[in-house]
C-alpha cells in the first residue's frame, strides 16, 4: 500500500475523539507520522492501535492538558529534536462548559473555559509558528463552530470568537512565510461537546466523525 504522507509531521491535539481523534486516524493510516496530544491515554493508545491496525506507522502519544504551559515547551522542543520541523497542526482540542444564562455564568467554568480554547491556542501558536516555518510548506487548521453560539451558549461563544480573531490574524500574517493557517467548518457530529450542548438530540442523523473526516481531508490536505 503506498502511504502518500510518509515521513510527514502532523501534531493533533484533541486527538483521543471526535474529529481529532477520526483526522488522527486517517492522516496515520496514509502515512503521516503522528504526534497526538489529549489528555486520555487509553483513548491514545486506541488511537495508536487503529492506526497500526490500518497499517500506519502508529503515532507519538503525548498524554498532556493543552493548558500545561511548561508541558507545550517541552512538546515544541521535542518535536524540533526529532523531526525539525512540523509539517501539519490540526486543532481539536475545546471545552464545553455548562449551558448557563450570560448572568450566570461560573467563574470556574469561564477560566476554563476560556483557558482551554482560546488561552492555548495562543500558547500552541507560540510553540508550533518556527516547527511549521521550518516545513516546505507548513499547515494549521482549525475548526469553526457556527451553530453553537446565542442564549445560554456566551462563555463557549467568546471563547471561540476569542480564539478566531487570533487565529484569523495569525493566517494574515503567515502569508508573509511558506505557512499556511486554514480554518474549517464540519458538519455536526456525534461527539461528547455536542452531546452536552443538545442532550437528547436524534445522533443517527448527525455525520459520524470518520465521514466529517474523509469529507474534510481534501482541504486539510490541499
Amino acid at each position: 500500500m503506498t502511504l502518500e504522507l510518509s515521513g510527514k509531521a502532523a501534531l493533533v491535539t484533541g486527538a483521543s475523539r471526535g474529529l481529532g481523534r477520526a483526522l488522527a486516524e486517517a492522516l496515520g493510516a496514509r502515512g503521516a507520522e503522528i504526534i497526538a496530544v489529549a489528555r486520555t491515554v487509553g483513548g491514545l493508545e486506541e488511537l495508536d492501535d487503529a492506526i497500526r491496525a490500518a497499517g500506519g506507522p502508529g503515532a507519538t502519544l503525548v498524554p498532556l492538558d493543552v493548558t500545561d504551559d511548561p508541558g507545550l515547551e517541552r512538546l515544541g522542543a521535542a518535536i524540533h529534536q526529532r523531526w525539525g520541523r512540523l509539517d501539519l497542526w490540526v486543532h481539536a482540542a475545546v471545552h464545553a462548559p455548562p449551558l448557563s444564562p450570560a448572568e450566570h455564568a461560573d467563574a470556574k467554568d469561564w477560566d476554563k473555559t476560556f483557558a482551554v480554547n482560546a488561552r492555548a491556542t495562543a500558547r500552541l501558536i507560540r510553540v508550533v509558528d518556527p516547527l511549521l516555518r521550518a516545513a516546505p510548506a507548513g499547515r494549521a487548521v482549525f475548526f469553526e463552530d457556527l451553530v453553537n453560539t446565542g442564549p445560554f451558549h456566551g462563555a463557549y461563544a467568546a471563547s471561540q470568537a476569542a480564539a478566531r480573531a487570533l487565529t484569523g490574524a495569525w493566517a494574515e500574517e503567515a502569508a508573509a512565510f511558506r505557512h499556511e493557517v486554514l480554518h474549517l467548518a464540519p458538519p455536526a457530529m456525534p461527539t461528547a461537546l455536542r452531546a452536552r450542548f443538545r442532550p437528547g438530540e436524534d445522533r443517527e442523523a448527525l455525520t459520524p466523525p470518520a465521514a466529517a473526516a474523509a469529507a474534510l481531508l481534501p482541504d486539510l490536505l490541499g
